[in-house]
């Protein structure tokens, strides 16, 4: 009896050769009949489909699906060896079916092609250990190409050697640079930890046991330009700013607990809503407690701890309530948020208080937080007096676009550099703020114009304004108190505080001037 004889023909397909591999061994016939041998490889394909017999009635599913579904006449495939060289980024591939050439024979057909004698490179310049070297897409550049495509000839192999030697070259000056600039900040980060402990010991064990006598000396004001230690700081400030008002911790608790009764009444009687639409037109400023709640998710939101949740939001929804009712003639003015926010990270909840209610009670944040016009002018107009001193080009540029100082003033005095400066700058902005008083605050002002004079000058009045009221992130106190440092606060031998009481005194005699005669 004839049985299906199935045929393993040598084929490239992997389906084919999978299915093969997975057909049964012995093709059921009536009886149990062994299917004969594969032919050698040597056999022609055509002679082998001869041998192909059909099968008979019983003849099952599996002896159809064992047939061969592609006619395309293919090639023999050669056993693959796992040591072959491929294309290791896509995996293996068969092997060429020509043997790769020796190196030396291909040296030879170089020389005798283009007349020169090939120096391969030093033992020390070639790659070792290539089969454990990481591949990454530079070094790929090294490999030999798939079997599909041509191989490179010997200049080609040459030039990418010499591609990839510049590119690692590169990436090595690249790495020495990194980690030189790495060092040199590690090397300063170290100095200047030295230089504030050593500063720390200076002000905890000499300075501070006799401040009165020490605080105006030559020597801690040097130390104090130069930043307060962190540990030493909130200390410092309190006894800088003072305590005129005589606020008491128990003082602090009492206008707490008037804070917390308005914010039950409130959220008994007024939806948030109502209070922010309305909030504006409230004669009572203690209604602006519930604005507070609005203000405070905007307070260094990239710190992620003033927000609801976080550890200080109730601890500074706390002082700057107690403040509200503590001061209802001012009540709650966008920006005291950040003043609050910097006392609370340096100081303690009451002393926090105490420090913020007498900073706001100085004549310049007065003046800014109730929005007293004629005095705001008179700064402004101060501030224009030493700009023209210190920066004239820049001063007729800003007057050219009719560019006034209030456009980005505001934003800098009303939050103290706070929100407009990186926080540990702006602390020590507050620093000597602490030291100098109101004028450091404009000096700061010009410092900034003056560090970024170039840029300003090339700008118009959009970008101009757009530009200070989003300083570059990448401010670095070292360039910023440079250019403090190379301000001068003097005009025609006045300083700040004369220039600012001429103006103060001009403005009193032109009000009497334009005040009615009286009636006889």
């Amino acid at each position: 009896p004839l049985g299906f004889t199935d045929v393993n023909l040598n084929s490239r397909n992997t389906y084919e050769v999978s299915r093969r591999r997975s057909a049964p061994e012995h093709l059921p016939h009536g009886g149990t009949a062994p299917a004969e041998p594969a032919p050698p490889p040597q056999e022609p394909a055509e002679r082998a489909r001869q041998r192909v017999g059909i099968a008979g009635a019983g003849s099952s599913f599996a002896e159809f699906f064992t047939r061969n579904f592609f006619t395309k006449r293919t090639k023999e495939l050669k056993p693959a060896v796992q040591s072959a060289p491929g294309w290791k980024l896509f995996g293996k591939v068969p092997p060429r079916e020509n043997l790769p050439k020796d190196s030396k024979i291909i040296q030879q057909e170089y020389e005798a092609r283009t007349g020169r004698m090939y120096k391969p490179p030093l033992p020390s310049a070639r790659r070792k250990n290539i089969e454990f070297e990481p591949l990454s897409t530079t070094a790929l550049i090294l490999e030999d190409r798939p079997a599909n495509l041509p191989a490179k000839s010997v200049e080609e192999a040459l030039r990418h050697r010499q591609e990839y030697d510049e590119m690692v070259a590169e990436a090595k000056k690249r790495e020495i640079k990194e980690a030189h600039k790495r060092k040199k900040i590690m090397r300063e980060r170290f100095k200047q930890e030295e230089n504030i402990a050593s500063a720390m010991v200076i002000w905890v064990n000499e300075i501070l046991p006799n401040w009165e006598g020490m605080r105006a000396t030559r020597r801690v004001r040097e130390l104090w330009w130069q930043g307060l230690p962190p540990s030493v700081r909130g200390k410092v400030w309190s006894l800088a700013v003072g305590n005129e008002l005589n606020i008491t911790p128990e003082l602090y608790e009492i206008f707490l607990s008037r804070a917390k009764e308005r914010w039950k009444s409130f959220s008994e009687t007024t939806s948030e809503n109502d209070i922010e639409d309305a909030g504006a037109s409230v004669a009572d400023r203690e209604a602006s407690l519930e604005l507070i709640k609005l203000d405070i998710s905007r307070t260094f939101p990239s710190l992620y701890i003033f927000q609801k949740g976080g550890p200080y939001h109730d601890l500074l929804h706390s002082v700057l309530g107690a403040y509200t009712c503590y001061r209802p003639d001012v009540g709650y003015v966008q920006g005291m948020s950040f003043i609050a926010a910097v006392l609370i990270l340096n100081l303690e909840e009451a002393d926090a208080f105490i420090a913020f209610a007498n900073l706001l009670n100085k004549p310049c944040q007065l003046a800014f937080f109730r929005v007293d016009h004629s005095m705001m002018l008179k700064y402004f107009a101060a501030f224009e007096v030493f700009f023209e001193e210190n920066l004239p080009k820049l001063f007729l540029h800003f007057k050219s676009y009719s560019l006034t100082p209030d456009i980005y003033l505001i934003d800098w005095i009303f939050t103290l550099y706070s929100k407009s400066l990186p926080l540990d700058l702006a602390c020590r902005v507050w620093d000597v703020f602490c030291r100098d008083g109101e004028e450091f605050l404009f000096r700061t002002g010009l410092g900034i114009l003056r560090l970024y004079e170039d840029i300003l000058l090339q700008m118009d009045f959009i970008h101009i304004a757009q530009f200070l009221t989003k300083l570059p992130e990448d401010i670095t106190s070292e360039k910023l108190f440079s250019c403090i440092a190379a301000i001068q606060m003097q005009n025609s031998n006045k300083k700040w505080a004369q220039v600012f009481a001429s103006l103060m005194k001009d403005n009193k005699e032109g009000d009497k001037n334009h005040s009615p005669a009286p009636k006889s």
